[in-house]
């Protein structure tokens, strides 16, 4: 489970990347591009993705020291 959710924050972060670099029109040929919807999606994906990552990173601590 733990290795599933920081996949997923790892996916979650490149995917909003992408959305960002196109909603600001550094990624060209597609639809999405200079879309200043897609400069606020990317952002908030990436933000929930980092948390996904720093939540499954601290339940795999078993609190009890090396």
């Amino acid at each position: 489970m733990r290795a599933g959710l920081i996949v997923a924050g790892v996916v979650l972060v490149m995917i909003g990347c992408v959305f960002t670099l196109q909603g600001l029109g550094y990624l060209a040929g597609s639809p999405m591009t200079g879309v200043e919807l897609w400069a606020v999606i990317g952002p908030i994906l990436v933000v929930i993705g980092i948390v996904l990552i720093v939540q499954a990173a601290r339940s795999g601590r078993t609190g009890h020291p090396g």
